[in-house]
C-alpha cells in the first residue's frame, strides 16, 4: 500500500540532467520551500563531463572526468546556498541520457527512497516560442523528462514495476504533486521575492559554466522572473506545470 501525503514529512525531489539545471529552473522555489520546512534531495542524472569549452581540443576520458569533478564540487556548493537535504550524482554520461529502463527504475528507487511528496523535472516537450535560452531544448533534458513522468505513474507507485525493488527495501510510494519546468503550458507560479537572490546566489557557484562576472546573466534572469510572473500577478516568479497525482 502507498503512504498518503498525510503520513509523510514535507520531502521534495528535485530530478534533472545537469549540475545547476536545478539552480536555472527552480532555485529560489527550492530556497522558498526550504525555508517552509521541506527536505528537499537533488538528483542529477549526468556526470556533468561534457561541459567544457565548445571548441576544445582535449576531449579525452581525463579531461572529462576534471569538468565532472569541478561541476558537482560546484553542485554541491550550491546545494549548501539554496539548503538542500543532499544532492545524489546518477553518473550517466553527460549529453548521451536516453529515457531507458534503467533510468526509469533509478529514479523510481529515489522516489521511493526518500517518499518525496513533491517532484520537479525537466519537461519531456519542446516549447517553440522564444525563451531565454535554447538550453531547454537540450536532449538531455527532454530524456529526464520523459523518464521521470514515467516514473512517476504508475511505476513508484505500483509493486508490479521493479519487483527487484522491493526486495531492496523501497516500497511503493505515490508522489502527491509533480512540478515541471519549461513546460508548454504553465499553470501554477510561486512567488520568489523573497528567494531571488539566493537563487542567483546559488548560480555563482557554478563558476566553470558561467564565469565569475554574472552581472548580465543576473538581469537576465530577473527578466526572466518578471515574465513568468506577470500572467499570475506576481512581481518576480518561477514557473512550472504542476499536476496532482
Amino acid at each position: 500500500m502507498t503512504n498518503s501525503a498525510e503520513e509523510r514529512p514535507q520531502t521534495a525531489l528535485v530530478v534533472v540532467a545537469h549540475p545547476d539545471d536545478a539552480e536555472f529552473g527552480c532555485g529560489a522555489t527550492i530556497a522558498a520551500w526550504v525555508r517552509e520546512g521541506w527536505a528537499v534531495t537533488l538528483v542529477v542524472c549526468t556526470d556533468g563531463g561534457a561541459g567544457g569549452p565548445d571548441d576544445a581540443t582535449d576531449v579525452s576520458a581525463e579531461a572529462r572526468r576534471r569538468i565532472s569533478d569541478t561541476r558537482k564540487a560546484e553542485q554541491r556548493a550550491a546545494a549548501e546556498v539554496l539548503g538542500l537535504q543532499e544532492v545524489v550524482f546518477l553518473d550517466l554520461p553527460d549529453g548521451q541520457l536516453e529515457p531507458t529502463i534503467a533510468l526509469r527504475r533509478e529514479i523510481v528507487r529515489q522516489i521511493r527512497r526518500v517518499r518525496a511528496v513533491r517532484l520537479v523535472c525537466q519537461s519531456p516537450d519542446r516549447v517553440w516560442a522564444p525563451s531565454y535560452a535554447l538550453g531547454r531544448y537540450h536532449p538531455d533534458h527532454l530524456a529526464v523528462g520523459t523518464a521521470v513522468l514515467a516514473a512517476v505513474y504508475p511505476a513508484a507507485q505500483n509493486s508490479w514495476d521493479f519487483p527487484e525493488l522491493l526486495a531492496e527495501g523501497f516500497m511503493p510510494s505515490r508522489v502527491k504533486e509533480l512540478w515541471v519546468i519549461a513546460a508548454p503550458h504553465l499553470n501554477h507560479a510561486v512567488d520568489i521575492a523573497a528567494t531571488f537572490e539566493v537563487k542567483l546566489a546559488a548560480l555563482r557557484c557554478h563558476v566553470s559554466q558561467l564565469g565569475t562576472d554574472q552581472t548580465a546573466l543576473a538581469e537576465r534572469m530577473r527578466a526572466w522572473a518578471v515574465e513568468r510572473g506577470e500572467p499570475f500577478g506576481l512581481a518576480l516568479a518561477e514557473a512550472f506545470h504542476r499536476v496532482e497525482n
